[in-house]
């Protein structure tokens, strides 16, 4: 499942995971991210992001965070929304590699958040393919701001 990709002189190694450096778990950002952070939504999903100037080499993996939410208002059951997220980060970890070595990212610094709205279980299918529109929406997105 490993692949290479020669990217402007660098070999990149492609590795399907979603490791620490890849989650957004700080308190700072987190609330920075909901106090000055653009968003959009794509049905079920509700997606706020922030795109900044990397302060890191373009290699390094903290150049693209995420972080998961499920509101406890739509799923009373913590299984239930954990069931979600866990459907929503093996989607991101198997898709994120496309914008993680996209060129628009190189000298640019995205975090965001997921946010699950729907008010069912969804099926993995579902969560996988609203995934792969954010993506494409996040590249346009970082496209039309350089």
């Amino acid at each position: 499942m490993e692949g290479c990709f020669n990217l402007v002189s660098l070999e990149i190694k492609v590795r399907y995971t979603l490791g620490k450096n890849d989650r957004l778990k700080s308190r700072k950002a987190i609330e920075h991210l909901f106090a000055k952070g653009n968003s959009f939504s794509i049905s079920p999903l509700r997606i706020l992001y922030t795109l900044s100037p990397a302060v890191t080499p373009a290699t390094h993996p903290m150049n693209l965070q995420v972080g998961f939410a499920v509101s406890s208002r739509n799923f009373k059951k913590a299984v239930d929304r954990n069931r979600v997220k866990r459907l929503m980060r093996e989607a991101w970890r198997l898709q994120k590699n496309e914008l993680q070595l996209s060129p628009l990212l190189v000298s640019q610094s995205l975090q965001l958040f997921l946010i699950y709205t729907g008010k069912e279980l969804p099926a993995y299918k579902l969560v996988f393919e609203k995934t792969a529109l954010v993506i494409t929406r996040l590249l346009k997105l970082v496209d039309e701001k350089k």
